[in-house]
C-alpha cells in the first residue's frame, strides 16, 4: 500500500496487511533488544529486556524458523560525553570499558546473540549517513530554529504536555519530563527538523491497520492516545558547540545527529541496510522498555515510512521492575546487579524468575523471598522431584526410558470397549489431553507476548504429572509380575513423555537445566526441536524412537534447593551493586 504525504506529496511505501503470526509463517524473525546506554553498567532492567527477546528468539528457533537477535550498546551523546569527562577518560575508551561490561554480563546469563553492535562502529556511522541522506533527499529534513525543553538524561526533546512543574529537594519550582521525571532545561538552538507533523495521520493509519503492532494491548491503547494529539516537527541534530561525541550531519560538520536518530537505526545496520536488509527487515520484532516506548512507536515507524521502509511488525513492550516498592535508579542506591543474582540463584534460576514473575504490563516487585519460593517450589521441587522419582533405581531398574503397554493405557478415542486390562483412570486421559495441548498453547502465549503465561501452563503440567505418578503408587508394584510389570513401564513411560515434553518447551528460558533434564532423558541434541514434536506416540500407535532407549547419565540434583536465609531483606540489599 502506498500512503501520501500530506505536506509533501511524497509517496511512501509500507506494509498494509496484518502482521504474520507466527504460527502462519515459515520466514525469518529478527528479534532485537534495545541497545543500551552506556552512561551506567548493566543491571536488572537491562537483563530483563534482553532476555525476553533471547526467549522469543529461541522459541522461534526450535520450531525451525532461521532467526536473528540483536543486541549493543548506545555510545554518543551529551550524557555519554559528560560522563566521560567525569571518569577522566576520553569518550570512546569510556564507552568500550561499559559496553565490554555488557557484553560480558550478557554472555554470563546465556543471552544468544546473533550480532552485537556498538554505534561507535564505522559500519554504523555509514549506515545512519545513508539514513540521513535518504530522508534529506526525500524532503523530510530542513533547517529551523528549535525553542522546547530538553532533557538530557532522556537524551529527548518535548513539548509543553510533556513537562510538568514539581518542588525539588531545597523548595525550588522546577521543570521535570512526565514520563521520567527527570528535569528539563529550556533551549533555544539552530538545528535540523524532521517533518514529523506530516506523520501523524500515516501512524493512526499504520495501527488501525495493525492493531497487533504494540504488545501487549495495554501500550498499543497509550500509542494511539499520543496520536489524538499533534505531532510538533521533531529536532534531529545539535550544535557541534553543545555536543561534540556523535555523528555529524553529513554536509555540515557543525551539527551532530540526534542520538536517538542515530541509536534507532542500529536495527538497520544489523539487518545489512541499505542493500542487504530485505529478508530481515520484513520480520522485525523489538523488544523494548515502556519508558522508550514513544520513541519505538512514534518516531522510529516516523522515520522508516519517510524513508521509504515498513514500520516494524512487532514492538513488544514490557514495564519496570521495582525494589522495595520504588523503581530502581543510581541515586536511590537500589540498583540490582545481574551477576551478584546468578551467583546467588544461578544463571537459570535467575532467568526462570524474571520470565515466571515478570508481567510485560504492570510493574513488578523482585525481593529475595519471592524468588527463593518460586525456584524451590517449580524448579526443585516440582520440575526436579519428578524427574528424580521416574528415575530412581529401585522404581526404574532398568535405567530406561520405559515400554508404553496399550492394554493398560488403551486410547481413549479408538477403543470402543475398555480392555479389562486396563489400569487408566479418567484423571490420566485429562494429564494426556493437557500435555498434547501444551505446545500449541505456549507458543500462543509466546505470540501475544506472555511468557510468564507460557511458564505457568508448563508447570501446570508438570504437577498434574506428579499427581499421575503419585496416585498409581509405581514403587508398589513387583516388577516380577508380567501385568504389573507393564503397568510401571507404563507409568515411567508416560511420565518421561511428559518430562521430555516440558523440557523441550522449558530451552528457551532455562537452557542449562532443560539440556540436563533431556540429557538425563536420553535425548539427543538434533531430537529437541518442536518441529514435527509427538507426544505420547505410542498411544496414539505410532512408533516412538524414545521408548526402551537406555537413559543418560545421572548427574546430580536438576535443581539444588535454595535456602530461605533469616532476613530475607539482608539478603535483598546483597544483591545491590555496591
Amino acid at each position: 500500500m502506498r500512503w501520501a504525504c500530506l505536506r509533501c506529496g511524497f509517496l511512501i511505501t509500507v506494509w498494509a496487511h496484518v502482521p504474520r503470526r507466527w504460527a502462519q509463517s515459515s520466514g525469518n524473525a529478527f528479534f532485537t533488544t534495545p541497545i543500551f546506554y552506556v552512561n551506567a553498567n548493566p543491571h536488572l532492567g537491562h537483563v530483563y529486556s534482553a532476555l525476553l527477546a533471547d526467549s522469543l528468539h529461541r522459541e522461534m528457533a526450535l520450531r525451525g524458523r532461521e532467526t536473528r537477535l540483536s543486541t549493543g550498546t548506545d555510545e554518543h551523546g551529551l550524557k555519554i560525553q559528560q560522563a566521560a569527562k567525569a571518569a577522566g577518560e576520553a569518550p570512546y575508551q569510556f564507552c568500550s570499558k561499559v559496553s565490554e561490561q555488557f557484553r560480558a554480563v550478557f554472555n554470563h546469563t546465556l543471552i544468544s546473540y546473533t550480532d552485537y553492535i556498538r554505534t561507535t562502529e564505522e559500519h554504523h556511522k555509514r549506515t545512519v549517513e545513508k539514513f540521513w541522506t535518504t530522508l534529506s533527499e526525500r524532503g523530510y529534513i530542513y533547517k529551523g530554529i528549535y525553542e522546547g525543553w530538553y532533557s538530557t538524561p532522556d537524551e529527548s526533546f518535548l513539548t509543553e504536555s510533556q513537562v510538568m512543574d514539581i518542588q525539588d529537594n531545597q523548595g525550588n519550582l522546577i521543570k521535570v519530563s512526565t514520563e521520567s521525571g527527570h528535569q528539563v532545561e529550556w533551549t533555544k538552538e539552530e538545528n535540523y527538523m524532521f517533518k514529523l507533523s506530516d506523520f501523524r495521520p500515516l501512524l493512526q493509519k499504520w495501527l488501525e491497520t495493525h492493531k497487533q503492532a504494540i504488545y501487549p494491548e495495554k501500550f498499543y491503547q497509550i500509542v494511539l492516545q499520543w496520536l489524538q494529539e499533534d505531532l510538533p516537527d521533531l529536532s534531529v541534530s545539535r550544535e557541534r558547540s553543545r555536543l561534540e561525541w556523535g555523528i555529524p550531519v553529513p554536509g555540515d560538520s557543525q551539527q551532530i545527529i540526534y542520538v536517538w536518530l542515530d541509536a534507532l537505526v542500529n536495527y538497520l545496520t544489523v539487518a545489512g541496510y541499505p542493500e542487504a536488509h530485505h529478508s530481515w527487515w520484513s520480520a522485525v520484532h523489538h523488544v523494548v522498555g515502556k519508558d522508550i516506548l514513544r520513541f519505538h512507536a512514534i518516531y522510529w515507524p516516523a522515520f522508516l515510512m519517510a524513508a521509504g521502509l515498513a514500520p516494524p511488525d512487532h514492538i513488544y513492550v514490557h514495564s519496570h521492575w521495582m525494589v522495595h516498592g520504588q523503581k530502581m535508579s543510581k541515586s536511590l542506591g537500589n540498583v540490582v546487579d545481574p551477576m551478584k543474582c546468578c551467583d546467588q540463584y544461578t544463571v537459570d534460576g535467575f532467568r526462570y524468575f524474571l520470565l515466571r514473575h515478570g508481567v510485560p504490563d504492570r510493574d513488578c516487585v523482585y525481593y529475595n523471598e519471592k524468588v527463593v519460593q518460586i525456584l524451590n517450589a517449580e524448579l526443585a521441587d516440582a520440575l526436579g522431584g519428578l524427574l528424580n522419582r521416574c528415575c530412581v533405581p529401585n522404581i526404574n531398574r532398568s535405567q530406561n526410558y520405559g515400554f508404553f503397554s496399550s492394554s493398560c493405557f488403551p486410547n481413549k478415542h479408538s477403543c470402543l470397549d475398555k480392555p479389562v486390562s486396563s489400569r487408566a483412570i479418567e484423571e490420566d486421559y485429562q494429564l494426556i489431553e493437557c500435555v498434547e495441548k501444551l505446545p500449541a498453547a505456549v507458543q500462543t502465549y509466546y505470540v501475544n507476548f506472555q511468557i510468564y503465561k507460557a511458564l505457568e501452563a508448563i508447570d501446570a503440567c508438570v504437577r498434574l504429572a506428579h499427581k499421575f505418578f503419585q496416585r498409581h503408587t509405581p514403587w508398589k508394584l513387583n516388577n516380577s509380575i508380567p501385568d504389573e510389570k507393564l503397568w510401571l513401564d507404563t507409568i515411567i513411560y508416560v511420565t518421561m513423555e511428559c518430562l521430555r515434553t516440558c523440557g523441550t518447551l522449558l530451552q528457551p528460558v532455562v537452557p542449562s537445566i532443560a539440556d540436563k533434564l533431556l540429557s538425563r532423558l536420553g535425548v539427543a541434541l538434533n531430537e529437541r526441536t518442536l518441529k514435527d514434536f509427538l507426544f505420547l506416540a505410542r498411544y496414539h500407535g505410532k512408533y516412538c524412537p524414545f521408548e526402551g532407549r537406555e537413559l543418560g547419565p545421572d548427574t546430580g540434583v536438576l535443581f539444588r534447593r535454595l535456602e530461605k536465609h533469616k532476613s530475607d531483606k539482608t539478603k535483598d540489599l546483597s544483591i545491590l551493586k555496591s
